[in-house]
């Protein structure tokens, strides 16, 4: 048997932390990663073959499923003819194509490859298209790691944000005010203040990445409404939600019509794909036409773009949502019963097959509230059903994502393996 510690230990060798992305480390929950060699419908294995139901599903993008044989035959009948040629592609038209016509506040649609370089370049489109530089976003969105973005809170309601990380320039993150989600009457107070240097408001539709807390109709429309009176860009962050808890994601969802879009994830069936599109008067500004520069070598690499076609046909198909959003149900209720029965606190938020687990006797509409979601039960919580073969994301601050490729055999399974890892804990 291979250990864990072993391969973790020799990735720190040649990988910064050991990992390519920070949350993968598990410095919240303690011990060393589990390393995954093959995942097939729900399910992922690590290089043992243990079997684990994933509810991670590479942090969102496999909603139908991990290796979807629809999906790998795109892939693979695609890269027969190459990997990359760094010149149009009619799979590229196809694709944009295909989101136009689902995402209606749409009229064309930028391809790149990550969502950090999405809603980066969306920004960038905003602050050319206004002549502005300010922009708004909410307290535990996180939108990339573009230097704009990584910020913190300033001191005192509507002061102007933070670096929060080293490599950051306080020049840059002075422009960006942090406000707090959920929160209407502050985004009043902030357009009341700075209305005209504002370029953009962006915002995660449903925030996950402090863990999932859907929004109120009213701070949406109060977005959409301050936006409009001082002629701001209304970004949509639908990097985690598009296509995922909707088949018009979040926007349509909700029925609130942003100026811009971002995706990822689930737009690239599991390959690094991201996407920004919006208003033909806004695109047109955009380079070759316009001035605002935005370019990528692999940008709508032909066989990304296969795997983003074939799975947004896959969620296009008639009843894809209703079944993923019964599952959910199903689930959410069942863990609600299981928290009761042992008389443990637990607070659940969801929508469609979006997710969020928070171990606290109150209601989560903001980052603050998140807060009070017990960490140190989560760290017990998330071991116990690790080790009952459920994979969860490790940390208490994100989303979990279900896919149709879900059985209710599966759901049933994890809902004895939560009764389970309760009982230990109490015991």
């Amino acid at each position: 048997m291979v250990s864990f510690e072993a391969l973790y230990e020799e990735a720190q060798q040649y990988i910064p932390g050991g990992v390519n992305s920070p949350v993968r480390a598990f410095k919240q929950v303690g011990g060393a990663p589990v390393f995954f060699k093959k995942g097939e419908g729900a399910y992922v294995y690590d290089v043992n073959d243990k079997k684990y139901i994933d509810y991670v599903g590479s942090w969102g993008p496999m909603i139908v499923g991990h290796a979807h044989p629809k999906v790998i035959e795109a892939v693979v009948e695609t890269a027969k003819n190459g990997l990359s040629f760094g010149a149009p592609t009619v799979s590229e038209t196809a694709l944009a194509k295909k989101v136009l016509e689902i995402i209606p506040s749409m009229d064309s649609v930028r391809m790149v490859s990550s969502g950090t370089e999405a809603t980066m370049s969306a920004i960038r489109l905003a602050r050319g298209y206004t002549g502005r530089n300010k922009i708004i976003k909410f307290e535990g969105c996180y939108h990339g790691h573009s230097d704009s973005l990584l910020v913190k809170a300033g001191s005192g309601l509507l002061t102007f944000a933070e670096p929060s990380s080293p490599g950051v320039p306080a020049d840059l993150t002075q422009h960006t005010i942090v406000l707090e989600y959920n929160n209407p009457e502050e985004l009043k107070e902030a357009f009341a203040k700075y209305g005209d240097e504002i370029a953009c408001v962006i915002v995660e539709p449903i925030a996950g990445n402090m863990n999932c807390i859907p929004p109120s109709r009213e701070f949406l429309q109060t977005i959409r409404d301050c936006c409009t009176d001082a002629g701001a860009v209304f970004i949509m962050d639908e990097v985690m939600t598009g296509f995922r808890v909707h088949k018009h994601s979040a926007q349509g969802l909700f029925n609130i019509t942003p100026d811009l879009s971002t995706f990822g994830k689930v737009i690239g069936g599991g390959m690094p794909v991201g996407a920004f599109g919006g208003k033909a008067e806004i695109m047109a500004h955009l380079s070759p036409n316009g001035a605002v520069y935005q370019a990528g070598t692999l940008s709508g690499n032909p066989v990304a773009m296969a795997a983003g076609l074939a799975t947004l046909e896959l969620v296009s198909e008639e009843g894809f949502y209703d079944e993923l959003k019964a599952k959910t149900d199903y689930l959410m209720d069942g863990i609600a019963k299981i928290f009761a029965k042992h008389d443990l606190p637990i607070h659940i938020n969801h929508v469609c097959g979006m997710f969020g687990l928070f171990f606290t006797h109150q209601p989560v509409n903001t980052y603050k509230d998140a807060l009070t979601s017990d960490i140190e039960f989560f760290k017990q919580f998330y071991h116990g059903l690790l080790e009952r073969g459920i994979y969860l994301a490790p940390s208490a601050f994100e989303a979990g994502f279900l896919s149709n490729a879900h059985t209710y055999e599966d759901l049933d399974q994890t809902l004895k393996a939560i009764d389970e890892t309760l009982a230990d804990i109490k015991g």
